[in-house]
C-alpha cells in the first residue's frame, strides 16, 4: 500500500522521479534565502526542513530498495521522522538539495535499470505488509510530490 497513491494519481513512477527534482529546485529558487525559513502551515516544517527532509527519504528508500533486491526476505526497518529530523544536523538549504539531488541520482539509475523481475521482489514493510521493490519507487515519487504541493503552497504565500 503507498501511502502517497493519491498524490502520485496515474503518473508514471519513472516520469515524476525524473522531472520533480528540477521543479523543486526552481521553486526553492524562486523563494530565495528568505523563503527557507517560512512554511506552508503554521507548525508544520520550513522549506529548509522539507529540503533536508526530502534527502533523508531519498536515503532510506533507496537503501530499502537495495537491500531488498540482495537481501532475500528483507524486512524494512522504520523510520520515524520527526526523530531523523530532530538528531540530523541541519544543513543549508543548497546543501539539502544537493543531497537529495545526488542521491535522487542514483536512485534514478537503480530505477530505470531494474528489470520486470526485480520491479516484483518481495520485501516485507512491519507496519504495511509484504509489498515490492516497485512500490518503493512509487512511494518515493508520490512522497516528493505530496512534499511538492507543500513548497508551493509557501511559494504562492509569498510575499510580493
Amino acid at each position: 500500500m503507498n501511502p502517497y497513491a493519491a498524490s502520485l494519481g496515474d503518473r508514471d513512477v519513472l516520469s515524476v522521479l525524473a522531472s520533480t527534482p528540477e521543479r523543486i529546485r526552481l521553486l526553492v529558487s524562486a523563494l530565495g534565502p528568505s523563503g527557507m525559513t517560512r512554511s506552508y502551515a503554521p507548525g508544520k516544517w520550513s522549506v529548509q526542513q522539507i529540503l533536508m527532509h526530502l534527502a533523508q527519504v531519498e536515503l532510506v528508500f533507496g537503501f530499502r530498495a537495495r537491500m531488498a533486491l540482495t537481501t532475500p526476505g528483507y524486512v524494512v526497518q522504520p523510520m520515524d521522522q520527526d526523530r531523523w529530523m530532530a538528531v540530523e544536523p541541519p544543513l543549508d538549504p543548497a546543501g539539502a538539495l544537493a543531497a537529495y539531488e545526488a542521491v535522487r541520482a542514483m536512485n534514478l539509475a537503480l530505477f530505470r535499470r531494474m528489470t520486470p523481475e526485480q520491479r516484483t521482489t518481495s520485501l516485507t514493510h512491519p507496519e504495511r505488509g509484504a509489498m515490492h521493490v516497485w512500490e518503493i519507487a512509487a512511494s518515493l515519487a508520490g512522497h516528493e510530490l505530496h512534499h511538492l504541493a507543500q513548497l508551493e503552497m509557501v511559494g504562492r504565500r509569498a510575499p510580493h
